[in-house]
């Protein structure tokens, strides 16, 4: 595990013994599957090399893959890891890491970045078009003449799902939920978990009791049921996986699952009061 914080009476400079730092992965052969720490894969959205950490509410965390001077990082900016869990904030040490989507040269350009993270970003924007170049990455604007499903419309972009008789918040719409599987080339799977030739789930409206102080008034909520599909169906929407890589339960984890247990109270503003466009009116229990 690469550590965040420099050995005491040592600076990292060139007078200083060279380390070959590297992280956590799972083996290859191994049943195991996510460890807590340093998951790399591609970033989606132009292709360089990102780390996924847990952060401390459990939600995944893309983090740029190596530390940074923590002067040349503003505090906003600043994170740390511990036991493997990603902090929103530095740590004391003169480094730190920063989220990649601060970096991400497919995203806007954040306000107020250094001269040293102007320069990285750049680096990585080098790097996004030499891998167009080489035909090794394909951008989101081009997938769907690739073999990728668009986002269905007026789906929400947060779905609540009912699933293994718990309730979870999706960080996708339905559609675009991939699999967290690691390929044989060692890369995540592009794989979707809603397969065509597979039960689907069905989209209803449930009444919703806030009963918990503070007592809301009920409301009408859109979820996506798969209650009713085969257990075995259940547990492989849960571990987010493809039918194909349902088949392979020694596989490893390239990313942890997405699911968040929903919180009717956290999650309030990802609440859809109508159904997704095309479906029938189905009604239910919360």
């Amino acid at each position: 595990m690469c550590s965040t914080h420099a050995r005491s009476g040592r600076l990292r400079n060139s007078s200083s013994p060279r380390h070959r730092h590297r992280a956590l992965c799972v083996a290859m052969g191994s049943p195991s599957h996510l460890l807590r720490t340093a998951r790399g894969g591609p970033c989606a959205d132009c292709g360089n090399q990102v780390h996924w950490y847990l952060g401390v509410e459990h939600q995944p965390v893309c983090l740029h893959p190596h530390e940074l001077p923590t002067a040349a990082v503003p505090e906003v900016h600043r994170w740390h890891i511990g036991a493997g869990i990603a902090y929103p904030a530095g740590d004391g040490s003169p480094w730190c890491r920063i989220a990649h989507r601060t970096l991400c040269p497919a995203r806007d350009t954040p306000e107020s970045l250094t001269q040293h993270l102007v320069r990285l970003r750049q680096h990585l924007a080098l790097q996004t078009r030499r891998l167009l170049d080489d035909g090794a990455f394909t951008p989101p604007s081009r997938r769907t003449t690739a073999g990728f499903r668009p986002t269905p419309r007026c789906q929400p972009a947060r779905p609540v799902v009912d699933l293994l008789g718990s309730r979870y918040l999706a960080t996708q719409p339905i559609a675009e939920i991939r699999c967290v599987a690691r390929t044989h080339r060692g890369t995540r799977s592009l794989n979707r978990v809603l397969a065509l030739r597979r039960p689907r789930g069905t989209w209803r409206l449930t009444t919703l009791l806030l009963g918990r102080p503070p007592v809301l008034p009920a409301v009408e909520i859109a979820v996506y049921d798969l209650g009713h599909l085969a257990r075995v169906e259940q547990h492989r929407w849960r571990a987010q996986r493809c039918p194909t890589h349902a088949l392979v339960p020694e596989a490893a984890d390239m990313a942890p699952e997405d699911w968040e247990i929903f919180d009717p109270l956290l999650h309030h503003q990802h609440i859809a009061t109508r159904l997704p466009m095309g479906q029938a009116r189905h009604r239910g229990r919360a």
